[in-house]
C-alpha cells in the first residue's frame, strides 16, 4: 500500500548526542571496540564523526556534538530513559566478559529470556544499551 520497494532500503546511521566528540569516539573505541569509519571536519568546531562495529556490521553511530542548552539536556537520555540501542553479539559470554574488563558499566546482571540473553549497560553519557545474543 505504501509504494516503496520491499528491498533497497535500510538503516544506516543513527545520530548520538554527545558532550565532546574525541571523548566519545575514544570511549565507544576503547570499550566496545568499535571503529572510527569517517572524521570530517565541517567548520566552525563540527565534525561529521562516525563510529561502527568492526567488521561494518549493522548501523553506524553518528557522534554529533550537542548544539545549545536544549540538545545538551538530552545527552545522555535520548530515549527518557529506556534502552536507545542494541549491541547484538554472536557470543554473549565473550563480549559480556571483555566489556567487563574493559570499564563497561553494566546495570545489571546478565538474564535469558525468550528472545534471547541480554544485560543493559550504560555508555559513558548514561544512555542505555542492551548487550544481546538473540536465541537462534
Amino acid at each position: 500500500m505504501s509504494g516503496f520497494p520491499a528491498s533497497g532500503r535500510r538503516v544506516t546511521t543513527v545520530a548520538v548526542l554527545v558532550a565532546c566528540y574525541d571523548e566519545a569516539a575514544a570511549w565507544y573505541v576503547d570499550k566496545l571496540g568499535f571503529t572510527v569509519s569517517e572524521d570530517v571536519a565541517l567548520g566552525d568546531g563540527k565534525r561529521w564523526l562516525v563510529v561502527e562495529p568492526g567488521g561494518g556490521q549493522g548501523a553506524r553511530l553518528l557522534l554529533a556534538r550537542a548544539d545549545g542548552e536544549r540538545q545538551a539536556a538530552s545527552v545522555g537520555n535520548q530515549t527518557g530513559g529506556r534502552v536507545l540501542l542494541f549491541l547484538e553479539t554472536d557470543d554473549f559470554a565473550r563480549d559480556h566478559q571483555l566489556m567487563l574488563e574493559r570499564g563497561v558499566a553494566f546495570q545489571e546482571a546478565p538474564r535469558h529470556e525468550p528472545y534471547g540473553t541480554v544485560a543493559v549497560f550504560a555508555d559513558l553519557y548514561g544512555n542505555l544499551w542492551d548487550l544481546i545474543e538473540p536465541k537462534r
